[in-house]
C-alpha cells in the first residue's frame, strides 16, 4: 500500500504528463525550457526521483513527438535537448535502450538529411549521436548499419557552421576508435569528403584520416590521387593538414606513388598548360587569376611537401632523386606565372643541393655560374631577381641527375652527404619548420 507521500508524487507526476498531453506547441515549448533548465546535469537516479520512478514516460513522450513534428521543426531544438538529459545521464542505459527500441538513429539521421531543418538541431542531434556512440562498440555499430557514416559525412560537408563541423569531427572519431567492423568504412567515409568544396570539412577530414590510418594500418587505393588534389587548395590550413598527412603515408604501401606524385605536379601537364593558354589568348585578364589557380597551387604545395619530406627522412630524398625531383624543381623555379612556386621550389631545390654534392654540381651546369651564384646568396628570394631569359633557362632545364647517381653506385656516405655543410642544413629546417607553423597558424 502506497502512503501519502507516494501518492502525491504519482499525481503530480500524472499531472505533469496531461499537462503534455494537452499542450500546444508553445505550451510545450515552455514546459521543456523548464526542464532543461531544472534537469541538466542529473543523474538516471535523480530523474527517477524527479518524476517518481516514471521518468520513461515522460522520456517515451519526448521521442514520440521527436517522430512526428521533425520535419516541421517544431520545438526541435528542445525537443533533442530534452532527450540529452536522459541519454547523457549517468546510468541511463535504460532510457538508451528505450530511444534506440523506437528508431531513434534513424531519426537523428533524417534530421541531418533534411534543408529546412536549423543548423542548431541539425548539431543536436550531432551530439546525441555521440552520445549514442560513446556508450560502446554495440551502438557504434548500430549507427553504421544504419548508413550513418554516409549521412554523417555528407552533413560535414554541407554544414555552414564551423563549430557544429567540429561537432561532427568529434562524432567520426568515436566511430573510428573501437569499432573494427565498420572502422575500414568510416576511413573511405572520410577520404570522400576530400574533393568537397568546404575548407573546413576538408581540414577536419584530413586530421581523421591520420588518426583512422593508425589504427587501420593499411591504405585505401584512392588516397593518394585524393591528398594530391587537396593540395591545389587556396586555404593554408587545409594545405598543412595535407602535408601532415602526407608524413604519415610515405611510411605506407603507397610511398612510391605518392612520391611520384608529388614530384610530378611540379611539372603542370601539357593538358593543363594549353589550357591556360588557350584562356589567356582569348582573355588575358585570366593572367591575373594565375595565383589562385589549382595546378598553380599544386606545383607550390608539392614543392614545399618534398622538401619536407626530404629533410625529415634522407631515404626519401635519394628516392626522390631517382625520380627526377631536381629536375622538376629547376621548372618549377622558371614558372613567372606563380612566385610562390618560384619560392619554394627554390628553397627545396637548395635542400637538396646542400645534401649532395653531385646535385650541387648538376644545377650549377644546368644554371650556369652566374644564376647559380644568384641561387647560393639567396634562395628565397631568387625570384624576385630573375628575367626572362634565366626563367626560360630553369623551365626548359635538362638536368638529370638520376644518370649520374646510378653511375656513382646508389646512396652516399653521410659524411659526402653533410660534411662541412651542416650549419646551412640546420638553417634550411629551421626556415621550413617555421614555414609549417605559420601554415597551420
Amino acid at each position: 500500500m502506497t502512503s501519502i507521500k507516494e501518492q502525491a508524487a504519482i499525481s503530480r507526476l500524472l499531472s505533469f504528463l496531461q499537462e503534455w498531453d494537452n499542450a500546444g506547441k508553445v505550451a510545450r515549448s515552455h514546459i521543456l525550457d523548464k526542464f532543461i533548465e531544472t534537469n541538466r546535469g542529473k543523474t538516471a537516479p535523480e530523474l527517477e526521483q524527479e518524476f517518481s520512478q516514471g521518468a520513461s514516460l515522460f522520456l517515451v513522450r519526448l521521442t514520440t513527438s521527436l517522430r512526428i513534428t521533425y520535419v516541421t521543426d517544431s520545438c526541435l531544438e528542445k525537443l533533442l535537448r530534452s532527450i540529452g538529459i536522459f541519454l547523457s545521464a549517468v546510468s541511463s542505459n535504460r532510457y538508451l535502450i528505450e530511444f534506440l527500441e523506437v528508431g531513434g538513429v534513424l531519426t537523428l539521421l533524417e534530421i541531418l538529411g533534411l534543408e529546412k531543418i536549423k543548423e542548431e538541431a541539425k548539431k543536436e542531434s550531432i551530439k546525441l549521436l555521440q552520445v549514442i556512440a560513446n556508450s560502446g562498440r554495440t551502438y557504434k555499430e548500430l549507427i553504421c548499419e544504419s548508413y550513418g557514416v554516409r549521412s554523417i559525412a555528407e552533413f560535414l560537408a554541407k554544414s555552414k557552421s564551423e563549430e557544429t563541423q567540429e561537432e561532427v569531427q568529434v562524432l567520426l572519431d568515436s566511430l573510428v576508435h573501437g569499432n573494427p567492423k565498420y572502422q575500414n568504412q568510416v576511413y573511405k567515409g572520410l577520404i570522400a569528403l576530400l574533393p568537397c568544396e568546404s575548407p573546413k570539412a576538408q581540414q577536419l577530414s584530413l586530421q581523421t584520416i591520420r588518426t583512422a590510418q593508425s589504427i587501420i594500418g593499411t591504405t585505401h587505393p584512392s588516397i593518394v590521387d585524393c591528398v594530391l588534389k587537396v593540395l591545389g587548395t587556396m586555404h593554408l590550413e587545409v594545405q598543412y593538414e595535407a602535408i601532415e598527412l602526407i608524413k604519415d603515408l610515405v611510411g605506407y604501401d603507397v610511398r612510391q606513388a605518392l612520391l611520384k606524385g608529388l614530384v610530378a605536379l611540379l611539372i603542370p601537364s601539357v593538358k593543363e598548360t594549353s589550357k591556360l593558354q588557350a584562356k589567356i589568348l582569348s582573355d588575358p585578364s585570366v593572367l591575373q587569376l594565375a595565383p589562385s589557380l589549382p595546378m598553380f597551387l599544386q606545383q607550390a604545395a608539392a614543392a614545399k611537401a618534398i622538401g619536407v619530406l626530404a629533410r625529415n627522412d634522407m631515404s626519401i630524398a635519394e628516392e626522390l632523386l631517382y625520380l627526377h625531383v631536381v629536375h622538376g624543381l629547376m621548372a618549377a623555379m622558371g614558372n613567372m606565372d606563380h612566385s610562390n612556386s618560384q619560392r619554394l621550389a627554390s628553397l627545396t631545390l637548395e635542400c637538396f643541393v646542400q645534401m649532395f654534392p653531385l646535385v650541387a654540381e648538376h644545377v650549377r651546369k644546368g644554371m650556369g655560374e652566374e644564376l647559380y651564384q644568384l641561387f647560393l646568396s639567396n634562395a628565397e628570394d631568387l625570384y624576385m631577381k630573375l628575367d626572362s631569359i634565366q626563367a626560360d633557362i630553369l623551365a626548359a632545364n635538362k638536368v638529370n641527375v638520376t644518370k649520374a647517381l646510378r653511375l656513382h653506385g646508389g646512396s652516399y656516405s653521410m659524411n659526402i652527404l653533410y660534411g662541412s655543410h651542416d650549419s646551412a642544413q640546420m638553417a634550411y629546417l629551421t626556415h621550413f619548420e617555421k614555414e609549417d607553423v605559420e601554415s597551420k597558424e
